[in-house]
Parts: C-alpha cells; structure tokens; sequence
C-alpha cells in the first residue's frame, strides 16, 4: 500500500501505530539501531535542513546516509550514501533481499500491508547498518510520532524545523497539535535543535524537552545571522554562534534557507557532544557543496525560470517573499500545479501577492493532482488571467511561447509540479510506473 499515491480523502487514510514497522526491522534484525542517528521532522524546510546536515558531516570526513522524501525523478534519491542516491544495482538488491519478509509478514495477516514508504525506510536501516556508517541523517515522512522512521529508540539529536499549519486532516487543526504529534521524535539522551518557531509551537517543544530530560537548542536565542549577497548562483552570510562565526555561501537562494543552514549548523555543533565532529572548514565546506535541487532552483535564464516546491500556505508565502526580494518585480508567468490534501485557496492567495501576468494551471502526473479546473476556480475570485493546461510539459511550452527574455516563469504548488518541469526543461528522463500509478509515491 502506498499512501504516497492514494486516491481519496485524506481524512480516510488510515493511521498506524508502529508494530508493524518494528516486527518488520525485527526480522531484518534491527538494523535500525547499528547506526547513530540524526532526526528531522517539521513542516517547512526539513529536506533542506537535512541534505545540509549530510553535506557538512561528509565534508567532514564522516560515512554518512540520508534519507528523504519523496523524491524528485528518481526513488533511489531517497537513500544516499555521501553525496550520492545509491545504484540501481543496490536498490533492486535491497528490494530482492527484503520482499520475501514482506510477503512473510502480509501472509501471516497479523499486520496487515507493509506501507511503500515501511519498505523504502527499511531499506534504508539495512543500506546503512550493512556499510557500518558513522551517522544516518533521517528525514520524517509525515508527522513525527507515527511516521515509520519513528522506530529510532535513541537518536543523537533531533531537530525541529519550522511548524505550521499542513496535513492538518491527519495531524490535527491547530499549530500545538501538529507540534505535538512531531515532538514524538524526541526522545531520551538526544539533544534538540528548534527552528525559530510560532510561540504555541515552541512551547509544546519545551514541554516535551522537558519531560524527556533533555537539552533544547532555540536557534534564534543562540545564534546570529545576517545576508552578505547573493547572485543566481547562490548566497553568502555570516553566522555567529557558541563555537565562534563563519563565513559560509552556499548554492540555495532564500532567506529561510539561511534559517535553515543555521538549524543545520546547530545539529552538527549538538552532534560533535557526542562524538561525531566537524571541523570548521569541513562545516564551510558541506555548506558550499550542498545539493538540494527543486527549491528555489534557477533552471533557465532568458527568460528567467525559476521551480519552487512550496506546497503549503507558509512555504507559498516564503516562496513569494524570496522571489520579490532575488528577482524583482519582473513580469511573471505563472505555473501552478497542487496536490490534494493541502489548502488550495490559502496557496493560491499567497501565490496571488506576485500579481503574475498570466496563471497557468496543470495537474501532474501524481494521481493526488488537483484537476487543473479546480485550481482555476480557486483563482477565478481573484481576478487573475488563468489558463488551463493538460500537463506540465504543455504549461511549459505555453510559458515560454509567451515569455519575453527579462520575464520570469515560476513553476511551483508541489514538487510533482516540479520535477515534470525540470524533466521537459533540462530533458532528465522520467521514472513512471504506470502498472504501479495507484500505489507507488508519502504526501509532501
């Protein structure tokens, strides 16, 4: 089953405890406690956070794996060893080597269906234990107290990216709730990191620090940041903090992405108290070499296109705010493309605050697409020119037939959305399964 790609209401899609996922790692004799871990949930900002962790631990000289998703083109991008998804050979291997479990589990009928997103996390556990890492970087798929990667009995450290309002059918209506349900990654001996948060949501993190036993880092009370430039390439910025300042520059442009290179930096400085260090340089170094493509990621320049995965309200709004302050106010063309489960007029409201000179509306090929109709009656009441378009590549092409070389095309409302416009533009294959189109990809 996977619930990446289930059609329906969110509101129907069941939730489970972890039984299932621990007798699963039981079996495969529980590789998910052979490596030190480093955990990271939220609802903005947890991928990049934990790509810039992986990179500084690698520059660092450390065996690092990372685990993320979803993915942009290919399910190996998911389980990455040093800087690299692993092979094709290695991931049909782990996937041979762990099916019969599976199946083993489903015919006793005690658990119920191994989730796609169970097998991918397994796979990962048995990727790093097998290669005997330094440190395993996990990203949470949804949630935090009952998201598969929740079987970790005791991570290193955990952070806490920036929480707002998303999946709120599953997580719950309020900022505390879905602050609560993440905090169920933090357990006993880890150190936390928090993002700057909303106050309600810095409390329940407190409260559960509390409980635990455990240290908490507010990267905004410990550390300092501020822009030094920036170019289409990237940006520079200064960092201060308990272990003295950098000088840093990495190839992500966004000043959120700052704030999150300050929460990674925190993570790295938590994790050295163990054991686990970098060095200065190996910090500077992780940061300038970090790849996190489709988020503010400048794919074409006359015109000017730029893809943005923001899928919620308050990634939306930060997506705006960085787009006013790195591109100016060119005339913008707007490609648009959501998924269900997410607040259609809360994105489109936001994305409405570029005044784009045209919206072009396509579904993906996610069978969780929102028909192109629908987006286009969420923007009609906004007084918008809006166009409809069967698919992304075709929204692509009608963009730039119409776009002046100083015009920007901003593809954005979901990472589906962007990986098929990176596909078309930068001409990368793509991986579809069609026998699997209902059961294959976690929501964002």
């Amino acid at each position: 089953m996977d619930l990446e790609r289930t059609l329906g209401r969110a509101t129907h899609q069941p939730r489970y405890d972890l039984s299932r996922m621990a007798e699963l790692l039981r079996r495969l004799g529980d590789p998910h406690t052979k490596v030190p871990v480093v955990h990271v949930t939220g609802t903005k900002g947890k991928g990049s956070t934990s790509a810039m962790i992986a990179s500084m631990l690698t520059e660092g000289g450390n065996a690092v794996g990372l685990y993320t998703s979803p993915h942009l083109h290919s399910f190996r991008e998911r389980i990455r060893v040093g800087r690299e998804p692993v092979s094709e050979s290695e991931f049909a291997s782990l996937v041979e080597r762990l099916w019969p479990v599976v199946e083993e589990m489903q015919s006793s009928r005690d658990y119920g269906r191994v989730t796609t997103f169970e097998l991918l996390t397994a796979m990962a556990f048995v990727c790093f234990a097998e290669l005997r890492l330094d440190v395993a970087v996990l990203e949470v798929g949804l949630g935090g107290t009952l998201d598969a990667t929740n079987v970790v009995p005791r991570p290193k450290v955990c952070v806490v990216t920036p929480i707002s309002l998303d999946h709120t059918n599953i997580l719950g209506s309020t900022v505390e709730a879905i602050a609560r349900d993440k905090s169920g990654i933090i357990k006993e001996g880890a150190a936390v990191v928090a993002a700057p948060q909303p106050s309600q949501a810095m409390r329940v993190l407190e409260e559960a620090c509390r409980a635990r036993g455990v240290p908490l880092v507010k990267v905004e009370e410990v550390y300092r940041w501020e822009s030094t430039g920036w170019d289409l390439e990237g940006q520079r910025f200064r960092v201060e903090g308990p272990a003295g300042a950098y000088e840093l520059a990495m190839p992500l442009l966004g000043a959120h992405q700052v704030e999150n290179a300050c929460s990674a930096l925190a993570a790295v400085e938590a994790l050295a108290q163990g054991g686990i260090g970098v060095s200065a340089a190996g910090m500077v170094a992780g940061l300038a070499r970090v790849s996190w493509p489709g988020r503010l990621e400048v794919i074409g320049r006359a015109p000017l296109v730029v893809v943005d995965g923001a899928h919620n309200v308050a990634s939306m709004g930060r997506l705006v705010e960085a787009v006013e302050y790195h591109f100016g106010r060119r005339r913008c063309i707007l490609i648009l493309g959501c998924t269900m489960g997410h607040d259609l007029e809360g994105l489109v409201a936001q994305a409405a605050a570029l005044s784009p000179a045209l919206v072009l509306v396509a579904p993906s090929r996610h069978p969780r697409a929102i028909p192109s109709a629908t987006m286009a009656g969420a923007l009609r009441p906004l007084g918008l020119a809006t166009r409809e378009a069967g698919t992304v590549a075709e929204a692509m092409e009608d963009a730039l037939r119409g776009a002046d070389t100083e015009d920007l095309i901003l593809v954005t409302g979901s990472l589906f959305t962007v990986a098929e416009a990176r596909e078309h533009l930068l001409g990368i294959p793509s991986e579809v399964y069609p026998e699997f189109q209902m059961d294959i990809l976690a929501p964002e």
